[in-house]
């Protein structure tokens, strides 16, 4: 879990994250870069901006733009009722929007869930994709325990092999999610997720 370090001045107005694992955050700032500076230099495609990073004492920090609250925070400020259609259909854009531009850069993002969509301001429905700590290329698909459970897509609940359709099937969980209230599959294990998916669809 990365610590937070929030700057509230009003000329920067960013946050940093204190990243532990070194190596996938140095990982972290490349995919970011190629997002930031080759696919959305912008800032159209809803993807969240990676200002700066340094190392202090040892600790590799990544500074982002500041963000509001997530999307899980929404859902839980309406009571867990679910929000409006237009509400859906503008975030559903949005998602669209960056997940066109991460294909388009071959980046699968591994962990997409409402934590971690963020609103760009409590009196705006614009929103941003965040938390690339777990993202990689398409052609670098290293690691088999990925996505949070209750978005977690077929094939690596199988241990296929996966591409960036992983994250679709994470945005289609997302929007019921903003429909209904609540995880359209709240899995209490890896089995028990395949057989709500399995039911369910």
């Amino acid at each position: 879990m990365s610590l937070l370090c929030i700057d509230r001045s009003p000329i920067h107005h960013s946050f940093t994250a204190v990243c532990p694992l070194r190596a996938q955050a140095w990982v972290e700032i490349k995919l970011l870069r190629l997002l930031n500076q080759v696919h959305d230099p912008e800032d159209k495609r809803h993807l969240l901006r990676l200002s700066d990073h340094f190392t202090f004492k040892g600790h590799l920090c990544l500074v982002f733009e500041m963000l509001s609250v997530n999307l899980y925070e929404l859902i839980k400020q309406n009571q867990f009722r679910g929000v409006t259609l237009q509400l859906i259909r503008n975030f559903g854009r949005q998602m669209l929007d960056a997940l066109v531009t991460l294909k388009e850069a071959q980046v699968i993002h591994c962990d997409l869930k409402p934590e971690n969509v963020l609103l760009c301001r409590l009196t705006s429905a614009d929103i941003k994709v965040i938390d690339f700590g777990s993202a990689c290329l398409q052609s670098q698909t290293v690691y088999s325990y990925i996505q949070s459970r209750f978005y977690r897509s077929p094939e690596v609940l199988l241990g296929c092999p996966y591409t960036c359709a992983i994250d679709m099937w994470s945005l289609g969980c997302i929007l019921a999610e903003l429909f209904l209230g609540l995880p359209l599959f709240p899995g209490s294990s890896q089995y028990n997720q395949v057989r709500l998916s399995r039911c369910i669809l």
